[in-house]
């Protein structure tokens, strides 16, 4: 169980909707609290409801999020598809999470709106945590990115780290390059075809922190250089049309032989699920974590519950 050293009382009834939602200080602050959790399970939510509004398909995600309250005692309500629920009738978003806020102390909303999680977290009268909104923004899987990276390396700053696939559409790297951006001396290297580069307004955030960044069409060209290699999927359901989808599939493949000149210390991770921009010999090398990536996500979210609903600050 943490030490009170380790609460945030600042971070009660807060919601999580962006990563930039918290500082650098309260990230460690959940990083060091997961580190706490690590296996703990408790009774610490027992009379307490959370509910998982998943409009969206999700495997990790929800799953992570289900262990982390029956790790803590707690119950849950909500659904994970919008059909058979009164969504399929054309109750609004806004209604449903007025109803919710009514049966739990905490919401974790996923849904395919950009900025839809910033309105829920608006309306709410309960903590919302995003649990990702469109294209936008997935903060807690940025959490549990983090801290896989600082298991693996010892540190978040003065890192290289390589993220690879559709940027344009996914989420997690938006969400990662923020977050990476907190941390001094970290070089990004963006790796993409044209068509799916990181949005421009990123780049410029970026630019005005003084993050160094380059973009790259050659997955090669960043390999020896990389501590940290963070794969992505095409984001194919979020495509206008199979066209695009078709002209970019398969783009980048990462195989066990392209590791050959690698740092020893690189790790690979990937926010899963993967198709095939990761080969599966891959998985049998020093380097692949993502699995361990994923595992990662029930002490992050247990924290993240832990600090939200100010468990350790309960008499």
């Amino acid at each position: 169980m943490p030490d009170q050293a380790v609460l945030a009382p600042g971070l009660r009834g807060r919601s999580l909707v962006s990563i930039r939602d918290f500082s650098r200080l309260e990230i460690e602050e959940v990083l060091a609290t997961a580190s706490h959790l690590e296996g703990h399970r408790g009774d610490e939510l027992a009379g307490r409801q959370i509910a998982l509004l998943f409009y969206e398909n999700s495997t990790r995600t929800r799953n992570s999020f289900v262990t982390a309250v029956h790790h803590l005692g707690g119950s849950l309500c909500g659904f994970d598809s919008a059909e058979g629920t009164s969504v399929q009738k054309g109750e609004t978003l806004y209604d449903t999470i007025q109803m919710f806020s009514a049966y739990s102390d905490a919401i974790v909303l996923r849904h395919p709106r950009d900025g839809s999680a910033r309105w829920a977290a608006d309306s709410a009268s309960v903590p919302v945590i995003n649990a990702g909104d469109g294209k936008n923004q997935h903060p807690t899987q940025t959490l549990l990115d983090l801290y896989a990276i600082r298991g693996t390396q010892g540190r978040l700053d003065n890192l290289t780290v390589a993220l690879v696939g559709d940027l344009k559409y996914g989420r997690t790297v938006h969400s990662l390059s923020d977050a990476l951006s907190m941390y001094p001396g970290n070089k990004l290297r963006y790796v993409s075809p044209p068509s799916l580069r990181m949005p421009s307004e990123q780049l410029s955030s970026l630019r005005q922190a003084g993050v160094e960044w380059s973009e790259h069409d050659c997955l090669e060209a960043v390999l020896d250089e990389a501590d940290v290699l963070y794969v992505t999927r095409i984001q194919r359901e979020r495509m206008p049309d199979e066209t695009e989808y078709e002209k970019v599939r398969g783009a980048f493949r990462l195989t066990a032989g392209m590791l050959r000149k690698v740092r020893s210390s690189l790790r690979i991770l990937h926010p899963l699920p993967r198709v095939d921009e990761i080969a599966p010999d891959v998985d049998h090398t020093p380097y692949a974590f993502y699995f361990q990536q994923a595992a990662g996500g029930v002490p992050v979210r247990k924290a993240l519950l832990w600090l939200l609903l100010g468990i350790g600050e309960r008499a």
